[in-house]
């Protein structure tokens, strides 16, 4: 699968703007501010309905305009399939596929599947833990829908009992049984939470090592591991057993709510000794991981979208995250980078197929065809 053009209209700094891409790889150049992320965010658009960064669709339309439209046509296994997102002030989104549009955005999500880098990223390593139960939820329920009712459902259910809880330590009489109703929703859901997560991390694990190898030409050592409750109990014990703490705090202090992922780095968590490098190194692979995944689970190919990931690398890493992109594993790629000559030379150097935007003054122009 990969992009064949894109179009916008009114979309953050573009008032129009079309271009054609390679199948294999394209890089967007051009100073910081130019609009080269924006045009990355409108691909995630296409794919996930949504933008990266921002969550409200109206912040994303050009300053003075009313609307915004992203017209995307796709290659899908040999079949153009068109894309046309459209969010107009006040009156919501629309998503159509080949001019038919979609009652649920859940029917589009996954079918042109995206994986974006970005510095923004920085957050799973140095945010708290629901940074990184967000980051598998956004994986597994691209191609789970019972994960994602069940998720609502644990949450729901996780809602009554902290009310319930807070209630008996104001004076309610303790009910024993209307608290098991809520032990066993929390219990019924959070299993398949669990055991999703679990099994989206072991197979993750390998790739991400892997990864972090070729990047570093193995000069670190890094673990990926997956922290639960109910790694260790199972959940309706563990919800007894923590009772009497959580009716003293007044919420539930055991339960899949409170996962994470342990991001290590020689035997120490990443955050606190890697280097800005190293960290970026890390993240990377954890995407790329992540990008093994779903190509695992779709039979998809996703377009990798690398927004400014070479800041911070020295010239030996940048070299190797390009010689992995050219690998027969990744299909289309898109790329971002304040220096054309770096990117240029490590390219053609390799022999790589692709194509340069230079982007200046929200213009856009190719380097070569």
């Amino acid at each position: 699968m990969y992009l064949k053009n894109l179009t916008l209209t009114g979309f953050k700094n573009y008032g129009e703007a079309k271009l054609s891409f390679s199948g294999r790889i394209n890089c967007l150049v051009g100073d910081n501010g130019v609009g080269k992320t924006n045009i990355l965010d409108a691909i995630h658009y296409l794919s996930l309905t949504k933008s990266f960064f921002n969550n409200v669709d109206s912040n994303n339309i050009k300053h003075g305009e009313d609307f915004f439209i992203i017209n995307g046509l796709f290659d899908l296994n040999g079949n153009e399939e068109t894309i046309n997102c459209v969010v107009q002030r006040q009156k919501g989104k629309s998503i159509k596929r080949n001019g038919k549009e979609y009652q649920r955005f859940a029917e589009h999500v996954g079918r042109f599947p995206v994986v974006m880098l970005s510095p923004a990223d920085s957050s799973l390593i140095t945010e708290g833990s629901e940074e990184r139960r967000r980051f598998m939820n956004k994986i597994i329920s691209q191609f789970d829908n019972q994960y994602l009712d069940s998720i609502l459902k644990y949450n729901k259910a996780l809602q009554q009992r902290n009310k319930l809880l807070k209630a008996f330590n104001s004076g309610y009489p303790f009910d024993n049984d209307a608290l098991q109703v809520w032990d066993s929703q929390l219990a019924r859901y959070g299993e398949v939470v669990f055991e999703q997560r679990q099994e989206l991390v072991e197979r993750m694990i390998p790739v991400f090592q892997k990864y972090y190898s070729l990047i570093s030409s193995g000069k670190e050592e890094v673990k990926l591991s997956y922290v639960s409750h109910l790694l260790e109990t199972d959940f309706l014990g563990a919800l007894a057993t923590s009772l009497k703490k959580d009716m003293v705090v007044e919420y539930t202090t055991i339960g899949v709510h409170k996962d994470d992922l342990l991001l290590e780095m020689g035997g120490y968590p990443v955050r606190s000794i890697g280097s800005q490098g190293q960290q970026k190194s890390y993240l990377t692979s954890l995407k790329l991981a992540k990008y093994g995944y779903i190509k695992e689970r779709s039979g998809v190919s996703p377009i990798l979208l690398l927004d400014d990931i070479f800041d911070k690398f020295d010239g030996e890493r940048v070299e190797q995250i390009i010689k992995i992109a050219m690998t027969g594993e990744f299909g289309q790629i898109f790329i971002t980078d304040t220096h054309k000559e770096r990117i240029q030379e490590i390219l053609e150097k390799h022999g790589a197929e692709y194509r340069l935007f230079c982007i200046n003054d929200n213009s856009v122009r190719v380097v070569n065809e």
